[in-house]
């Protein structure tokens, strides 16, 4: 694959926030330690690829005693025994507005096949990858009952 379809993503400024429901409300929150890997051409979609992966321990809601048990318990995300959240895509292709990434999935030992649809947004050699998708947590062993946790993530990058 040509040199000039690979991205490097700038974690700094990248954003990985995610949204869900609790027994006594919404809850928001952020994960960082992006760590990323994006192969991407918009004219050739289906030759690029994107690994991908979180640090669960940087899980933040805004709630410290909420955050440690997140972190902390078998229940949630047990991050001593599963230190990483990953995606890896195996086909990318056009969507109604955009690309989908379709590939794996894995929280917790755990993997599912997921379409991710995202924006690319280019101009001269800076481009922000943008997209949005929703999972269940119980498909992941996280958290008790069917909960949708939608992810919203902002990537800027530079070639």
């Amino acid at each position: 694959m040509a040199q000039t379809n690979i991205w490097k993503a700038d974690a700094a400024a990248s954003t990985v926030k995610f949204t869900t429901s609790a027994p006594f409300g919404k809850v928001t929150g952020s994960l960082t330690g992006l760590l990323i890997y994006l192969s991407f051409d918009e004219s050739t979609p289906g030759a690029g690829s994107i690994s991908a992966s979180v640090d669960p321990k940087t899980v933040d809601t805004g709630i410290s005693l909420r955050n440690t048990h997140l972190r902390e318990k078998e229940e949630f995300f047990n991050t001593s025994k599963y230190p990483l959240i990953a995606f890896k895509s195996l086909v990318i292709k056009k969507g109604i507005s955009g690309y989908v990434a379709e590939g794996n999935l894995t929280i917790k030992a755990v993997t599912r096949y997921i379409s991710i649809p995202f924006t690319f947004t280019k101009t001269d050699k800076k481009a922000v990858f943008k997209g949005q998708f929703t999972i269940d947590a119980n498909d992941y062993n996280v958290g008790k009952g069917a909960r949708p946790v939608t992810v919203n993530f902002e990537i800027p990058a530079s070639q």
